[in-house]
């Protein structure tokens, strides 16, 4: 739907994507201030390790994950916009070992600047991708706000006991990661000239279930997904909350083949900077900055970072022994 005519949706938004989250060390600082129950008795998940959703136990076979994210554009074209900004919601419901059952669309849109038939191409993109996952779309909330902003809140269901948590890992398994990163330089590109790069779309729109099924069926019990915190910094979420730290292997990371001439051309969101700002006290590098950059750059609907080995997916580095969260980058 994008032509010389239709508005360009990346415009309309200070940041775009995963990459307009509050910032990490931010995000913690306002949390530690915030009286909310621990997880306990029928909440299995909760806040205490910044998890991808919260889990509640139904009976002894059943528990639901509830989820929410949305986000600013990250692509001019509405229709993708909505198909990555759906994808990125269900992820969180995947990235807990569980299957997307419900979706509420949540959408905020500046009704008195762009039309709404633009707002309608957003909506047609996240309900396609909610049918893709076999999840059913049902309503939702819309309000008037100066910038668009598009996502789903999400309720999915899962096995109790074979659950993906952030919190389970445990030293001396490998570290598989399913998507190559990059997206967020290649984000940032598209912003600022309009160029549009359609490996970067598909990996946005390529759902997690696969990824999280294979986990599961493979016994793994530990996972997150890379989105704005960029894989160092949810990396890092991983090793504080299991108790381990972590050996990672710069040179097994797959990128996007366009991420490094755009990186190179300096197209890097402010959401990467933060990020590795966040996670530098807690890294070991013998890696110049470049890399650790881009290691730091904030994804939209990224993959799955598995403490375990999935066939047909990179091994990128292994969990250790240490209690102190660091993360050796070689």
């Amino acid at each position: 739907m994008t032509s010389s005519t239709t508005p360009r949706l990346t415009q309309y938004a200070a940041g775009g994507g995963c990459a307009c989250k509050v910032p990490p060390g931010e995000l913690e600082r306002i949390l530690a201030d915030v009286s909310l129950p621990e997880a306990g008795g029928d909440l299995l998940v909760g806040l205490d390790h910044g998890d991808d959703g919260a889990v509640v136990r139904l009976d002894g076979q059943r528990a639901i994950v509830a989820t929410t994210d949305f986000f600013t554009p990250v692509v001019d074209d509405p229709y993708d916009w909505g198909r990555i900004a759906a994808a990125n919601a269900l992820s969180d419901v995947y990235a807990m070992g569980g299957e997307p059952l419900v979706a509420l669309n949540l959408l905020a849109w500046p009704r008195d600047r762009l039309p709404f038939e633009l707002a309608a191409e957003v909506l047609r993109g996240g309900a396609v991708v909610c049918a893709e996952a076999a999840c059913h779309l049902a309503g939702g909330h819309s309000i008037d706000d100066p910038e668009p902003k598009y996502g789903l809140a999400v309720t999915g269901t899962a096995d109790p006991e074979r659950l993906l948590r952030n919190d389970a890992a445990t030293a001396g398994t490998p570290l598989t990661l399913t998507k190559p990163l990059g997206l967020g330089v290649l984000n940032n590109r598209h912003k600022a000239t309009g160029e549009v790069f359609p490996e970067a779309v598909a990996t946005m729109t390529q759902l997690n279930r696969d990824a999280s099924r294979a986990a599961l069926d493979a016994g793994i019990l530990a996972a997150t997904d890379v989105t704005g915190f960029g894989l160092l910094g949810h990396l890092f979420k991983l090793c504080r909350a299991s108790g381990v730290s972590a050996v990672l292997d710069a040179s097994a990371v797959p990128y996007l083949e366009p991420t490094r001439p755009s990186y190179a051309a300096g197209y890097v969101p402010g959401g990467s900077r933060r990020n590795l700002d966040w996670v530098r006290p807690h890294l070991a590098s013998s890696i110049d900055d470049d890399e650790l950059l881009l290691l730091a750059d904030a994804q939209t609907s990224g993959g799955l970072l598995v403490a375990g080995e999935l066939p047909g997916h990179p091994v990128v580095g292994e969990l250790v022994p240490t209690r102190d969260a660091v993360i050796e980058v070689r």
